[in-house]
């Protein structure tokens, strides 16, 4: 009889040491450590039979991957098919994420746009939304009292229990630079005992991206506009998460992807984009070596490449692009993670607050990767291995690295220059680059002439770097870019681009006929000040009031 006690990576700890044999229910339902850390397996897990996947579908591919980090004992294996159907059920393109050629220099563009908010997050998100909803109902069942829709079921009856426990209600909490935020209200409008509350750095979003999460009206979707950055909305919520009051009184859900299910469910086009580029190129085959150019912020996407190759896919590199916010392209050339490099000073002496530029790439505007510090936990543990620790060792000298590191960074806003060899054995798999606001706009307008493809501004970022990348490494080296996003939530950006381009109109040729109704519909927004705790205050009030109306349905 085959065991269906968890594995090793089927159990999870936090990136600074204070948890260990975590259930993948625990994970999900968390999203944050309590001691301030990111959720990992205690390993990954080798593929063996990867090259065996080649010929399946998106979903079956899925629940490959899936089953090697969430044990059947937690969710049985056709309840876990069940929710990945009805996550990919949503997307407009049959294959999920069709992978285009885009040049013949051996350069393909993967596009990670075609599920319901029209963005890479999607791909994580419709997961996470059906899973929250499928823990939620088992956590549920047989329990009545707040937020209450149904009468205790038999099962409750004859358990003997004279009194149901209450209900239990999820307040998910999320910070978005533009894209999770209306993936992750796509995903979870109008499920069950869950309010979903979403902070954006007012004005900093585009105009579509406000659209998409200012005009879902269900009961259970909120929006804050916070007076202040990404950054800041991000620093907001992992206050929240910190607060020991803020967790008891609201049972706290992440959508960001400090949850780790946003980097399981991103593992899978890594495998997938592989095997449809040897499906289409000639010159490739599955175990040949490819360069995947992932533009990242959050670097969540990205680290979701890094999971696959230890699994097991051949990479060549995995190239992280990103715009002026460079901290990460910074610290692969310099071994040091650092907000603001340069001290400037204001009129009175004072050191100026660290400034996060405005880019044509919103959703990249980001001065602290969150996804960072799961790697460096990886880095640190790698390390501690070659000087002959344990694995148990191993693992409790890195959560002493990562917290040391992140100690540095709130208090100094930087750490390192990190040791070199650390450095070096990171450097094995990533590359970096950094891709100016001018570059940006030139790469939407110059692709568009060579191929009539219309770039969103993220994705010209990642294409740009694998063009620069193409160029060093040669044709012979096949290199996938990212799509992140549709071109038509970045109408500004684009059209500026395009405008001088003879027969372009955004409007017949990109705009999307879901995306022209925006400006009928009403819109809900909240703007509040750049506090915690009057956030906390408003997320309480309006949790509060969904389940009053949950109890009253």
């Amino acid at each position: 009889m085959t065991s269906t006690a968890p594995t090793e990576s089927q159990k999870f700890l936090s990136t600074r040491g204070g948890d260990y044999g975590l259930s993948f229910e625990t994970v999900v339902l968390k999203g944050l450590a309590a001691d301030g850390g990111l959720f990992l397996p205690h390993e990954v897990p080798i593929a063996h039979d990867w090259q065996s996947w080649k010929d399946l579908s998106y979903a079956e591919l899925a629940f490959k991957i899936f089953s090697l980090y969430i044990s059947p004992s937690e969710i049985p294996p056709e309840d876990l098919k069940g929710i990945i159907e009805r996550s990919y059920s949503t997307f407009r393109a049959e294959d999920v994420v069709p992978l285009a050629h885009l040049q013949d220099d051996n350069l393909y563009l993967l596009e990670l746009f075609h599920g319901p908010s029209y963005s890479f997050k999607d791909c994580a998100l419709q997961f996470l939304g059906n899973l929250f909803e499928y823990l939620l109902v088992r956590k549920n069942q047989g329990k009545v009292g707040k937020g209450a829709r149904f009468e205790a079921p038999s099962l409750l009856q004859r358990s003997g229990a004279d009194q149901p426990a209450d209900r239990h209600h999820l307040t998910v909490v999320g910070a978005t630079s533009g894209d999770t935020g209306s993936a992750a209200i796509y995903g979870l409008r109008g499920k069950k005992d869950v309010s979903v509350v979403i902070l954006h750095p007012k004005g900093r979003v585009s105009p579509i991206q406000e659209a998409q999460m200012t005009t879902c009206t269900d009961r259970n979707v909120h929006n804050l506009a916070v007076t202040g950055t990404f950054d800041d909305c991000q620093d907001i919520v992992k206050a929240m998460f910190g607060d020991p009051d803020s967790n008891q009184a609201l049972k706290l859900g992440a959508v960001n992807s400090i949850n780790f299910s946003r980097i399981l469910a991103q593992i899978v086009f890594y495998f997938y984009a592989y095997f449809s580029l040897a499906r289409k190129s000639p010159t490739f085959k599955v175990g040949d070596k490819v360069r995947f150019v992932t533009p990242t912020g959050n670097f969540g996407n990205i680290l979701a490449g890094y999971f696959a190759t230890k699994m097991g896919l051949p990479a060549d590199k995995l190239v992280v692009a990103t715009n002026e916010n460079d901290i990460l392209h910074r610290f692969w050339t310099t071994g040091r993670y650092e907000k603001n490099p340069v001290q400037e000073q204001n009129a009175d002496g004072s050191v100026k607050a660290d400034a996060c530029k405005e880019t044509p790439s919103p959703a990249m505007d980001i001065l602290v990767s969150s996804n960072f510090e799961r790697l460096m936990w990886f880095l640190a543990k790698e390390q501690a291995a070659a000087a002959g620790m344990d694995d148990a060792s191993s693992k409790k000298k890195a959560g002493e690295e990562v917290l040391a590191w992140y100690q540095s960074l709130k208090a100094t806003g930087g750490f390192g220059p990190v040791d070199k060899d650390l450095l070096a054995n990171g450097r094995s798999t990533f590359d970096s680059d950094r891709v100016s606001n001018p570059e940006t706009v030139e790469t939407i307008k110059s692709c568009y002439q060579e191929t009539k493809y219309v770039l969103d501004p993220h994705s010209a970022v990642g294409v740009t770097v694998a063009k620069r990348s193409l160029a060093k490494t040669g044709s012979n080296v096949h290199h996938i870019s990212l799509s992140t996003a549709h071109p038509a939530k970045f109408s500004e950006v684009v059209e500026s681009a395009l405008k001088g381009e003879a027969g372009f109109n955004f409007d017949e040729q990109v705009l999307p006929d879901e995306f022209k109704a925006f400006a009928q519909k009403e819109t809900r927004v909240t703007t509040v000040e750049n506090s915690w705790e009057k956030v906390r205050e408003i997320v309480k009030r309006q949790a509060e009031e969904d389940i009053k109306a949950e109890s009253s349905a």
